[in-house]
């Protein structure tokens, strides 16, 4: 198999998965709204499209870099690594986890597992298989998905940080002192 093969198909599997096990979760009793989660799903969408369009065939300009075969596969490990994490943390989460920004009943601080190194781990764990597809495609287009679906991550949180704050109060607000918001052991 080759890097390129196993990366696409780990985000194959990754969406799938993800998709299906929507599911598991339960119902919102309140929602952020469609007005203020879409301008984070817009630089999303773009940033996706950017970062998936197949680097093969690149040359000049448009191909900043080209990793080697073991360098593409360290990226194949990363990209793994990354979503599994992402997974952990939305196994650990169970029914309380959410696809859009959300309060589901009994929500509380989840503050264990994943969660007690940050504070938004399945957004950690995209963005290090994010920085690794990034990695190995070495292409503009490869850079400028990154770039976007790194501030659109961004742009979620702080805005799931806001709607947890309003919902949670200063449970939340203890949380966040304590524990970084992406980054394990960055300042909080």
């Amino acid at each position: 198999m080759h890097p390129a093969s196993a990366i696409a198909q780990l985000w194959l599997l990754w969406v799938v998965s993800w998709a299906a096990a929507a599911f598991w979760a339960d119902r919102a009793e309140k929602r952020a709204g469609f007005e203020a989660e879409l301008p984070y799903r817009a630089v999303l969408v773009v940033g996706t499209i950017l970062l998936f369009i197949p680097a093969h065939g690149y040359a000049g300009p448009l191909r900043l870099w080209t990793p080697n075969l073991a360098e593409a596969w360290i990226c194949v490990a990363l990209i793994a690594a990354g979503l599994a994490f992402a997974w952990w943390a939305r196994l650990h989460l169970g029914r309380l986890w959410s696809g859009t920004v959300t309060a589901k009943a009994e929500h509380r601080v989840i503050d264990t597992g994943p969660y007690r190194l940050v504070r938004h781990p399945i957004y950690t764990g995209l963005l290090l298989a994010i920085l690794a597809t990034m990695a190995a495609k070495g292409t503009v287009w490869g850079v400028a998905g990154a770039i976007l679906l790194t501030a659109g991550i961004v742009m979620k949180a702080r805005l799931e940080e806001r709607f947890l704050r309003g919902e949670l109060g200063s449970a939340y607000d203890d949380y966040a002192r304590r524990v970084p918001m992406l980054v394990p052991l960055a300042p909080k």
